[in-house]
């Protein structure tokens, strides 16, 4: 009986959602086919749907998929930011982690490309809502911490408050996805001006 490494077949399947996730960004879901994966893969149909059983679900491997080498998962450093006892620091920390992807020049297209895809897919919408939740649950309870603490405005409702926060990070990923000057690196440092502009206490 053949026997499968784990890690090996971990690294093919990154490699198939790496070269994918190009695909994707650089033509969307629909305009990219099977076989353009397959040839920036460099295997065989066949070979491809051992790891994954259609196109979609490569789509939602780009997605779902967080493996870092050797470092922290998003949620595990989510986990972490809620346990802060410096719940100010963290939410700046969690910010940061949340707008990094969207420096990175494949990202906000394919962010742009899951939101089409995500009202067609329902299992999408799904997963995009359960990673969006988590993130937004994050920031309201370091908004809420970071309040008790005296750090932020107290006056500020946390729901609220998070829903901008997001909506600030979410604008560097439409802005980069549709205007080519727009530079989300350059506009990190404005927007932690803008939060500590915003929420801390006058």
């Amino acid at each position: 009986m053949r026997t499968v490494d784990p890690a090996k077949h971990r690294a093919r399947r990154r490699h198939i959602i790496n070269v994918a996730a190009d695909l994707f960004a650089a033509k969307g879901f629909e305009r990219t086919t099977t076989a353009e994966i397959c040839r920036a893969a460099g295997m065989s149909a066949g070979n491809l749907f051992h790891y994954f059983p259609n196109k979609r679900a490569i789509f939602h491997a780009v997605f779902e998929d967080d493996e870092p080498d050797g470092g922290a998962t998003k949620a595990e450093r989510l986990a972490a930011a809620r346990a802060s006892d410096d719940p100010w620091k963290a939410l700046l920390d969690t910010v940061d982690l949340l707008a990094a992807p969207a420096t990175e020049p494949l990202v906000p297209a394919l962010v742009m490309e899951a939101m089409v895809q995500a009202y067609r897919d329902p299992e999408l919408d799904a997963l995009l809502s359960r990673d969006n939740d988590e993130e937004r649950s994050t920031v309201t309870t370091l908004l809420r911490d970071a309040a008790a603490a005296g750090q932020i405005d107290p006056a500020l409702d946390p729901d609220d408050t998070a829903a901008w926060v997001m909506a600030l990070i979410a604008a560097l990923y439409t802005s980069a996805a549709t205007d080519p000057s727009f530079r989300p690196a350059d506009q990190l440092p404005t927007l932690r001006l803008i939060l500590e502009r915003f929420l801390r206490r006058t």
